[in-house]
């Protein structure tokens, strides 16, 4: 880091004298542009940092670095956006499960069973570190991207966990859910080399940098992530 400090500061403070070291400073510049932009740094393994074991799940979505966004449609009210737009930094967790192929969300799916584990079971983190009387996901944030288009998907067969209830009056939050933007952005299941038969789960830090990539079904993985990590 030292290092690249002072050629930064060297470029930046000399004046180039010929065409050939305008463009020295160009390429330097555009080769360590994403690392001046806060998005090339990697973390490596430690209690809130896993392993890369299941890094093919989610070839695009490296464990260790920052998230990166993608176009979808929001489902419930068709809106287009960037899916990292909704990582607010607020000090939540969050759990981006992206849905395996034929997956809307239907009863004996990946992603209703995992929503049936994180909101009904004992050793769920979820049920473990939300607070009674706060929302469910004022802790750990539950959101899902499927593979199909929004029009051919409806809101009702969504498990309850990406319909929750919230706030003083109980109103449901329509914005857990997502899909690809067919129209106007490349499929984000191409894009971030996500596992179009099997799905992934990413778990994403407060700072937004992913934590781990696991399979859908591997509920013990999670409890033991979060056991490591929330008190």
């Amino acid at each position: 880091m030292i290092a690249f400090d002072r050629d930064m500061a060297r470029l930046f403070s000399a004046k180039p004298k010929n065409a050939e070291e305008a463009a020295q400073f160009q390429s330097y510049f555009k080769k360590h542009g994403r690392y001046t932009a806060g998005v090339e740094t990697r973390y490596d393994s430690s209690v809130i940092t896993g392993d890369d074991q299941h890094q093919p799940l989610a070839t695009g979505l490296k464990v260790g670095m920052r998230f990166h966004s993608a176009p979808v449609i929001r489902l419930g009210d068709s809106k287009p956006m960037q899916l990292g737009h909704v990582l607010k930094a607020d000090g939540r967790w969050r759990m981006m499960a992206f849905a395996g192929a034929d997956d809307v969300g239907q009863s004996g799916g990946d992603i209703a069973d995992l929503c049936a584990y994180l909101a009904g079971d004992a050793a769920s983190p979820v049920v473990r570190y939300t607070r009674a009387g706060t929302n469910i996901d004022s802790i750990i944030d539950v959101r899902a991207v499927f593979q199909t288009a929004h029009h051919d998907m409806m809101l009702d067969t969504l498990p309850d966990l990406l319909l929750p209830r919230k706030g003083r009056y109980g109103l449901m939050d329509y914005e857990k859910a997502f899909c690809p933007d067919l129209k106007t952005g490349p499929d984000l299941f191409d894009l971030r080399g996500i596992d179009r038969a099997k799905g992934a789960l990413i778990i994403v830090r407060p700072d937004q940098f992913i934590a781990k990539v696991q399979p859908l079904g591997d509920f013990e993985g999670i409890a033991q992530f979060f056991d490591g990590v929330l008190i």
